[in-house]
């Protein structure tokens, strides 16, 4: 079957139709998995897309560069836009229904309502970039009202923006179920991401210190020592700007202590070039 493209309500409702959903699903398989994008697809969103085929008879690809999550500054003019290739990827994946809206479709021009991140959204990535986790969170609930996928795939890599939509789940009783998705990382261990592509081959080097930090600290057993091995292997590179390097609770963000036990989230964000990466590893301690 061909992707159905939905680039309204009115056509996403047409592709809930004619894919039958809202009928019976196969034995142990929800009807409908979401896997939201913002497009620039690669082999970490084919990942995504694979695990949803495994937890739902259809899947769905929401491909849309979300304003609200961009600062002043930012990215969202350049963003890489590529939607032609998109669509070929997930026709390659088997997807069933591709939504991609303008953002005139999903916005009022005098909207005012939209989700807050709290308190956990202003930690960390949300203290670096304010506002960000309240614009995600924003564009998932209404994705998830639109596309009513009754799973949804999100990446481990965004670790604070999986947290904060499992959170939001929990808080709103969304009837969603979140699965997150192991990073995928190229042989050099660099994470895979759309903004890669921004990187010169020099920087493309220069920016493996990410993983290597982290994989580093990983191999220690204290927090302290973890922080401090991470943080010695980044300065090994000074032209990288290092935004934060945090150990913390997967569940809450916020930063653990000498004697925490249990699961830790080793994650940073830097600049390489006029480039912002962001990676992470989780962590038994």
């Amino acid at each position: 079957m061909d992707v159905i493209v939905a680039g309204d309500r009115a056509e996403l409702a047409e592709a809930r139709r004619a894919l039958g959903i809202g009928g019976p699903a196969s034995p142990g398989k929800a009807a409908l998995a979401l896997v939201p994008t913002m497009g620039a697809l690669h082999e970490g969103h084919r990942s995504l897309m694979r695990l949803a085929g495994e937890h739902a008879e259809h899947v769905a690809v929401s491909i849309f560069v979300n304003p609200l999550q961009f600062g002043p500054g930012e990215d969202f003019s350049r963003y890489p836009r590529t939607f032609d290739a998109d669509l070929e990827v997930c026709a390659a994946e088997g997807v069933s229904m591709v939504f991609a809206p303008a953002a005139e479709d999903l916005y009022l021009p005098d909207r005012q309502v939209g989700v807050s991140a709290g308190e956990m959204g202003a930690v960390v990535e949300g203290a670096f970039r304010p506002g960000h986790l309240d614009g995600v969170l924003t564009v998932v609930l209404k994705l998830f009202n639109l596309v009513r996928p009754d799973v949804a795939v999100f990446g481990q890599k965004d670790a604070q923006q999986l947290a904060m939509i499992r959170r939001m789940v929990a808080d709103l009783d969304l009837p969603i179920s979140v699965v997150g998705a192991p990073t995928l990382r190229e042989a050099d261990g660099l994470a895979l991401s759309s903004r890669n592509r921004y990187l010169s081959p020099e920087e493309r080097g220069t920016a493996t210190v990410l993983s290597r930090a982290l994989f580093a600290g990983a191999g220690q057993r204290t927090p302290g020592e973890i922080r401090r091995v991470a943080r010695a292997v980044l300065e090994e590179e000074p032209s990288v700007a290092v935004d934060y390097l945090v150990l913390v609770d997967p569940a809450t963000f916020a930063e653990v202590g000498e004697g925490h036990t249990g699961e830790a989230i080793l994650a940073v964000a830097a600049r390489v070039g006029s480039t912002r990466l962001i990676d992470n590893v989780t962590i038994g301690l």
